[in-house]
């Protein structure tokens, strides 16, 4: 490989990486043969998000072979996102591609999303259309979500994508601007809005090693999704609160009805308890949802950095060996 440091790269790819040792390798192969055949500067930003493997160190050593490599270690794990976001905020290139490490989104689509991109689009995204090695259930909820923001969100996300895109110098520049620490990057790209395409392709099964996303994780990004980008659990919380008050109106009237017809029987006992367990279940749920908004405002108003860079070492410059931990 091409070991003399090169220009101002025209594209640079960014990829978070967190305990991905087993595929790293084969992942900068693959990488670098699809992008030398674009005739054109590159650079490959591997963002190492606190790993706990030697994915730091592999990454360093196959930046001794290849110019073409810059590594962003961050100085503790923050999350795909914020990972994500350094590894932007890393980029030089006129054009960035954002691609995950574990090889289910396939380098060899690159060249059809830099042939979009010099088509005039600003953003093209990759649209999935097959997700082999993803459960149905993971399929399901994933329907289920992008089918919840296109009806709350303020600006519709396309379904089936991830974060496997290629942004223009002026789109990233803008995703720059927005630095709020609740981070949903799928949809920070969707509201810088700009000139975008899609480009179809198959997600293919891990490469190696197991997935990092559990349902847990995956329903707390969902939740960042809905509360950072609508109002909307607000204003169900609001109807949830008159539909509540609608019924005790009701219930009340039909109480004193009764009373007034019937007399005044000694109340049961289990429809006083699901009364009160249901006021207080609304009541919580509500709280509950105000203080997911009130929480993110909390955060925000503390302004910290969004990570902290152990070190950078930029493209175009070889590593001492005696460097590589």
């Amino acid at each position: 490989m091409d070991m003399q440091p090169s220009r101002r790269p025209v594209f640079s790819v960014v990829i978070p990486m967190y305990n991905e040792a087993e595929i790293i390798g084969t992942m900068h192969r693959r990488l670098a043969a699809v992008m030398a055949t674009l005739g054109a500067p590159w650079e490959a930003i591997y963002v190492n998000d606190g790993s706990g493997d030697a994915s730091l160190r592999i990454v360093e050593l196959l930046q001794q072979a290849d110019s073409h490599i810059a590594v962003v270690n961050l100085s503790r794990n923050f999350g795909k996102e914020i990972a994500t976001t350094a590894g932007l905020d890393h980029a030089q290139g006129d054009a960035v591609i954002v691609i995950d490490a574990d090889l289910q989104d396939p380098p060899e689509v690159i060249p059809r999303l830099v042939a979009a991109w010099r088509g005039g689009h600003d953003m093209v995204y990759a649209q999935r259309r097959l997700r082999e090695g993803d459960s149905w259930l993971k399929k399901a909820t994933a329907a289920v979500f992008y089918r919840i923001m296109r009806n709350l969100g303020e600006v519709p996300l396309p379904p089936n994508v991830g974060d496997f895109r290629l942004m223009s110098r002026r789109v990233v520049d803008a995703v720059q601007q927005l630095r709020e620490h609740h981070r949903f990057m799928k949809g920070l790209f969707a509201w810088v809005g700009f000139p975008s395409t899609a480009v179809l392709y198959d997600r293919e099964p891990r490469g190696a090693g197991r997935t990092k996303w559990s349902f847990w994780k995956l329903w707390n990004l969902a939740i960042e999704g809905i509360t950072g980008f609508s109002v909307g659990p607000l204003k169900l919380a609001t109807y949830l609160g008159l539909a509540v008050a609608l019924f005790a109106v009701v219930f009340g009237a039909q109480l004193i009805l009764r009373t007034l017809v019937f007399g005044n029987p000694v109340a049961g006992y289990p429809s006083l308890m699901a009364v009160i367990l249901f006021l207080g279940g609304t009541q919580l749920v509500t709280l509950g949802i105000i203080g997911e908004y009130l929480g993110r405002v909390f955060n925000e108003t503390k302004h910290r950095p969004l990570y902290l860079v152990e070190r950078y070492t930029p493209s175009g410059v070889t590593v001492p060996a005696e460097l590589v931990s």
